[in-house]
């Protein structure tokens, strides 16, 4: 009996270590208002409109969601995490597709963040939103420049985007950089290789060379195009939908 109740005990001890932390991380987790969470204050009406209609225009024309999320304090968090953890709980972007992007910024701590989805990590390498915050983000927030700085981010990773899906933007706030030139795709080695392969085994049979033609026909138009937008824009920002990022992405202090 004092064996399984110590048992018990432990098995309880170790549980309740497991899950405070969970508990705790949950409850200072806010609850997202829509494409703009300006939590601290610090983004000013003139450019937060501006910005949410950007960034439907973004979720509308590409289905990719962008979010800006302004945060006080997060304490002892590491932003890194905490950003990881935000866009989970808010499931940015698509459940599948994953192409969301989360520019989160810690007032107190000074720090600021791009996490990047799944989806869009081909085109916004960690390396190239490494360059967004150092050219267009960081030296506004060193002037205490807040909404500025937001802004920035949010029409460069839009441009980057857009230019990828290849549609226009009409909206971007005030003052914000004119345009930011995409990364081009680069192709993957293996699967070139492969794609050469199997052109040689069709070009070996009467069938295959009929077949190649429409083959390739379909590559090339598959290559283009954006997603359709989800859950709509009537009654709020429609881009949350169980999106998942794995790491991606860059962040700097100031």
């Amino acid at each position: 009996m004092k064996s399984r109740f110590l048992l018990f005990f432990f098995v309880l001890t170790a549980v309740f270590h497991i899950s405070a932390p969970l508990v705790k991380g949950a409850e200072i987790l806010p609850r997202p208002e829509g494409a703009i969470n300006d939590f601290a204050n610090v983004i000013s009406p003139e450019q937060k409109r501006p910005m949410e209609l950007l960034a439907r225009e973004v979720l509308e024309k590409t289905g990719t969601t962008v979010v800006v999320a302004t945060i006080k304090s997060i304490g002892d968090n590491d932003l890194t995490d905490y950003a990881n953890r935000l866009y989970e709980a808010w499931g940015i972007g698509k459940k599948g597709e994953d192409k969301g992007v989360l520019i989160i910024l810690a007032v107190e701590e000074r720090r600021i963040r791009i996490e990047t989805g799944y989806g869009v990590e081909g085109i916004l390498p960690d390396g190239l939103v490494g360059d967004i915050l150092d050219r267009f983000v960081v030296p506004q927030l060193k002037q205490n420049n807040y909404d500025k700085g937001m802004a920035n981010a949010l029409v460069a990773v839009s441009q980057v985007i857009a230019k990828d899906a290849d549609v226009s933007l009409t909206g971007s706030p005030t003052g914000s950089p004119s345009r930011y030139p995409a990364r081009k795709r680069q192709v993957n080695p293996l699967s070139l290789i492969m794609l050469v392969i199997v052109i040689a085994l069709l070009l070996g049979t009467r069938q295959g060379r009929r077949m190649l033609p429409f083959i390739i026909l379909m590559l090339m138009m598959g290559g283009r195009g954006g997603g359709g937008g989800f859950g709509g824009f009537s009654g709020g920002f429609g881009g949350f939908g169980g999106g998942l990022s794995g790491g991606g992405g860059a962040g700097r202090g100031f």
